[in-house]
């Protein structure tokens, strides 16, 4: 997709220098990547938050897992 965005010059570059990539398009892919990944998982932590699996005989599962 191709976008038009006005975005801070200090920022584009910060990301690109972190990022270590050459091209702005890089950068700014990995960074919005990057954040998916952070929201996805502070999704699934409020999920467990919410229904937390609780697991009352480890060793049995910990017994069948080795076998």
């Amino acid at each position: 997709m191709k976008v038009t965005a006005i975005i801070p010059d200090k920022l584009v570059n910060e990301v690109k220098t972190y990022s270590r990539s050459s091209t702005i398009t890089a950068a700014i892919t990995l960074a919005l990547k990057d954040w998916l990944a952070v929201y996805h998982l502070k999704n699934l932590n409020q999920k467990i938050q919410k229904n937390p699996i609780i697991i009352k005989n480890g060793a049995k599962l910990r017994r069948l897992n080795r076998t």
